[in-house]
């Protein structure tokens, strides 16, 4: 695996002596006597595995027997009715299933539990099951002769860590070594005494120490000519069966001293020709026993010397760890998966506040998984809620600003009227989008982090660093790279002093601040079991390296680069690409920045690097975190993250790895890409595997990463090209999505009134409990005359997930309240990709209103005046209000990702624009200021009807009438003052309008 430099170039610290940074590993629970309670505790466990794994299906034998039909039934039994024999046997049925499942569980927790390697495996679908078979064989091993070792805290699961700051591995997936660099040398000494203390207790008590056996194995570092250099992870692979064991053979090597005289002080640095003491049960021709003839005498020596060191450390420990073990109250040397602490506490769950940053999508997403009709939606879209989001408010963004500039064209006809729909694998992603995407969790990720930094400004303290985040459960859980103190209310310490922790329910109570974004360089890379970390990339001590196969990086780059150029807990930061990502930039062409080589790279960040570290020195701040909080957080020190996918040359490796030493101080973040696993200067190592798992051995993480692919990368990036507002501006106009026979032979069956308070003409009121949520689906669907993907629909409606059968019985009662048209096809059908369309004969009054615009300014109106003002006329009485006026509260919340509340009011402003015109033309000032005053209602912020009124006022011939209603506009913009085209029309019009002004003023 990446080992850290050893050289002086890359400004790290070697770790020679034990006065070096070392990695943090696992550290062994304190051992204790047992208990009464322990005894009682597990005489109860035993008691319960024995009646659910035995009694249950004694008793299910003894009682009902055999439930299964004892022939093939025939077609007959179909039809017959279900008496209660038929009943009581389904449901015996399922009971077999329980309990089948729940011994699984019991087996595959035994099985974790007497290894003591790894994580026991996931049953599927049986959380709760596996869980409760988890505290029971807990509980049942505590006062078993070999608890100590086999099942280091697992009876603490279910329970808080607030006071058990030293736990194991063995409840979850840890990370070692991801704060090792920041720890005190007193603490981390004290740490690795008192664990390797534990480690031999724990191994006395069993018998099975490795001092105990005659022919102790040992391995020797192998030189790296010819081949990858070693690592613990290999040498676990190789010799244990399972790289994850690569922790047993640190525990029983760290701070030893080797023959060249340093020592083992990190998991990610070792040495060629430095030996290593193997567990017992470690094979392979490579490994040597002591004493062995068959090596040199030189090697036998050194073996030798090493040996007497391992005992020598191992009695010093003993009679000095104790005590160093139960002072120490630093941080804990492990990072457990916030999920996996919480798995016993139903007060943090998404039941009791709300979903978590992923779970809402996660819900909607799995619930449908199986569906006929969830075929090209892109899974890797479907779960990276944040990334989605963040793409999905980003294009939002991009087709309202095409809209408004649409809208300093001529009246009539412009191009950016209606955004052009998404077809093939455009359209499948943006669904993919609508699904996926938790704009809540993003917001209270952003007020969360914006309102610490807030509170940490109050108290005059400054940011501390933050290696990564957790969102899991609805918490967010921040891992400090350091102890920095008791964080600020409502934000609480964690399972040790490097968590802050943030219930999601505190959250929620956050309001928006104007702080600046404290830590914009988190981005998601991934799930573990339930919880979704977040790297904080310009906070990495170094490099992050990403091996694995190009395809597979270039699907991580893309992901990372996506969500760091949308996501919306960042104000401004520029994003290096080096080596892929050209086609990138339209999703944020200020934050994005493409380079063509890594030469170019290293000439822009060497100069960047030197006017960093000058102006740090000039603001007095150590770090940028200092100057994100107080006077002068909103005009500097955004962060510049470098993605570079192309593998450097061994010369600019090392050039790299130099310049990205002092990196994390100065808010510049490094992720390289690598065909191998060695990259100098790599702080964290990462692989990504064919099969979408991102792999972190030494940070002990396994995790399921989130990727964006090249086919979904591709469709993402044409939905932003084709929301371009530059793009072909004299390019031909578009029609409406759907056009309305405005004829009286054109009536239509259901007439829906969207434009104000909402209202259904043609069918009966739904029954009350299940009105609104039918109303809200069919205003889904007449918005979307293109089609609404099934998924797409029960997301909007349930965002917090639904299943199947609940999307499935709404369809059918929306089917049945809409009805047939007389031909007796349905008015809700759907179409060849399977998207939910309405018929033709149910129309909404915002297709009327679209339909009568388009017919008087590019059809039948162009040749016929009078036609074209009829038109106009019947298209402004049309509008009542603002779309869906009387919505309830908390209902239609997916209206967030439409523009269509942007479209309306400049619809309406053209319609009353063209109005006016009309009018103007026969010198009827009086009818064009009503239709301005009645588009006004509707679009009163619109810049083009106040001018067009005082063109109008003035046609009047009435000056003070004028004057009033300039004073009335230098009223309405306040301490803005008047827009530059406002102003120049008042002077051409009213050139006197200045004075009155100044005396209001």
């Amino acid at each position: 695996m990446a080992r850290r430099s050893t050289s002086g170039s890359t400004g790290r610290p070697t770790g020679t002596g034990p006065s070096g940074p070392r990695n943090r590993t696992p550290q062994p629970v304190r051992l204790r006597r047992r208990t009464f309670g322990d005894v009682v505790k597990a005489f109860l466990a035993f008691v319960a595995l024995l009646v659910l794994v035995v009694g249950v299906p004694g008793a299910l034998a003894v009682t009902v027997g055999w439930p299964l039909p004892r022939s093939a039934p025939s077609m007959d039994w179909l039809s017959q009715p279900i008496d209660v024999q038929t009943f009581l046997n389904a449901l015996t049925v399922v009971v077999w299933l329980a309990w089948a499942q729940f011994t699984a569980c019991v087996l595959v927790e035994v099985k974790a539990a007497v290894s003591g390697v790894g994580l026991p495996g996931r049953v599927p679908g049986a959380g709760p099951s596996q869980l409760l078979a988890r505290q029971l064989v807990a509980a049942l091993l505590l006062v078993g002769a070999t608890a100590a070792s086999f099942t280091p805290g697992l009876s603490q699961l279910g329970h808080s860590l607030e006071g058990n700051q030293k736990g194991t591995v063995a409840t979850a997936q840890a990370t070692p070594g991801i704060l090792a660099q920041q720890q005190e040398q007193a603490k981390s000494t004290a740490a690795a005494l008192a664990e390797q203390a534990g480690h031999a207790a724990a191994q006395a008590e069993q018998g099975g120490s490795t001092a105990a056996h005659g022919a102790t194995k040992y391995y020797r570092i192998q030189p790296p000519e010819g081949r990858h250099h070693d690592s613990l992870w290999e040498i676990a692979q190789r010799h244990l069966g399972d790289g994850r064991r690569y922790k047993e053979i640190y525990e029983l090597n760290k701070d030893r001293i080797q023959p060249d005289g340093s020592r083992l002080s990190e998991a990610s640095l070792i040495r060629p020709g430095w030996i290593m003491e193997m567990p017992g049960d470690a094979h392979g021709g490579e490994l040597v026993e002591n004493p062995d003839a068959h090596v040199s005498p030189e090697v036998r020596q050194q073996i030798g010397d090493y040996a007497q060191t391992g005992d020598h450390a191992q009695h010093q420990q003993q009679a000095q760890g104790g005590g160093q073990h139960a002072g120490g109250d630093g941080a804990t040397a492990q990072i457990t998966v916030p999920a996996q602490r919480q798995a016993g506490d139903t007060t943090g769950t998404p039941a009791a506040h709300g979903t978590s940053a992923d779970s809402s999508a996660a819900a909607s997403s799995s619930s449908s998984s199986s569906s006929s009709s969830s075929f090209g939606l892109s899974e890797a879209l479907l779960g990276a809620p944040l990334l989605a989001a963040g793409l999905l408010a980003a294009l939002g963004r991009r087709r309202r600003q095409a809209l408004w500039q649409s809208a300093l064209g001529a009246v009539g006809g412009r191009r950016g009227m209606e955004p052009p729909i998404p077809a093939g694998d455009a359209q499948d992603v943006q669904d993919a989008l609508l699904v996926g995407a938790d704009p809540e969790g993003v917001r209270l990720l952003d007020r969360s982090l914006r309102g610490l930094a807030a509170a940490l400004t109050a108290e005059s303290r400054s940011l501390p660093v933050v290696y990564a985040a957790w969102l899991s459960h609805g918490d967010l859980h921040l891992q400090l790279a350091q102890p920095a103190g008791k964080p600020p209310a409502p934000w609480q310490l964690g399972q040790d002093q490097t968590f802050w922790t943030l219930s999601r329910a505190d959250a929620g109570r956050y309001e928006d601040t104007d702080a600046a974004a404290p830590y914009p360089g988190l981005v998601s890379l991934g799930t573990m079991d339930d919880s979704r970390l977040l790297l904080n990339l310009e906070a990495v001590p170094g490099i992050v390296s990403l091996s694995g196969r190009e395809a597979d990086r270039a699907a991580v780059f893309a992901s990372v680069a996506a969500e760091l150029a949308t996501n919306g807990w960042s104000d401004r930061m520029t994003i290096t690409l080096v080596g892929f990502g050209a086609d990138l930039t339209p999703l944020a062409p200020n934050r994005l920045r493409h380079l063509d080589d890594v030469e170019a790279l290293f000439e822009t960040m060497e100069a960047e690097t030197r006017q960093r570290r000058g102006a740090l020195g000039a603001a007095d701040h150590h770090s940028v975190l200092t100057g994100r909080t107080g006077p002068a957080q909103h005009t500097r020190w955004a962060p510049n993250l470098v993605l570079l996918a192309t593998q450097p040359s061994a010369e600019d490796a090392v050039r790299l790895a130099e310049l990205a030493a002092d990196a994390a101080r100065l808010g510049i973040g490094y992720l390289v890409g690598s065909e191998r696993d060695d990259l100098p200067g790599a702080a964290w190592a990462m692989e990504i595997t064919p099969d979408g798992r991102l792999l972190a051995p030494l940070l002990g993480l396994e995790l399921q990463a989130q990727l964006l692919p090249a086919v979904q990368q591709r469709a993402v990036v044409e939905l932003f090209v084709e929301a371009d507002p530059e793009r072909d501006p004299d390019g031909p106009t578009t029609t409406p999505p759907f056009l309305v026979d405005i004829s009286e032979q054109g009536r239509p069956a259901v007439y829906a009134r969207l434009v104000g308070p909402y209202e259904i003409i043609g069918l009966d009121t739904p029954d009350g409990d299940r009105s609104p949520l039918l109303h809200e689906a069919l205003a889904l669907l007449l918005l979307h005359r293109e089609g609404v993907h099934p998924r797409v629909l029960s997301s909007a409606l349930w965002p917090r997930g639904v299943t199947e059968d609940v999307r499935d019985a709404l369809l059918e009662r929306l089917r049945g309240w809409l009805g047939t048209d007389p031909d007796g096809s349905p008015r809700l059908r759907a179409d060849a990709a399977g998207r939910l369309t309405l018929a033709k004969s149910v129309v909404s009054d915002l297709d009327v209103l679209r339909s009568l615009y388009y017919e008087a300014t590019q059809g039948k109106g162009v040749d016929s005046r009078a036609v074209r003002g009829r038109l106009l006329t019947d298209a402004l009485v049309l509008v009542r209000g603002p779309l869906l006026a009387d919505r309830a509260e908390g209902r239609y919340r997916w209206l967030t990702h439409e523009i269509v509340d942007a479209q309306l009011p400049l619809l309406v402003a053209d319609i009353g624009l063209a109005l006016s015109a009309f009018h103007l033309e026969k010198d009827r000032a009086e009818k064009a200021i009503e239709a301005l005053g009645a588009a006004l209602k509707t679009a009163p912020a619109d810049e083009r009807l106040w001018n067009e009124l005082l063109r109008a006022t003035h046609a009047t011939g009435d000056p003070d009438r004028l004057r009033a209603l300039a004073a009335d506009l230098i009223a309405r913009s306040g301490a803005r003052g008047l827009p530059p085209r406002t102003e120049a029309l008042l002077d051409e019009l009213l050139p006197t309008w200045r004075d009155g002004a100044a005396a209001t003023g």
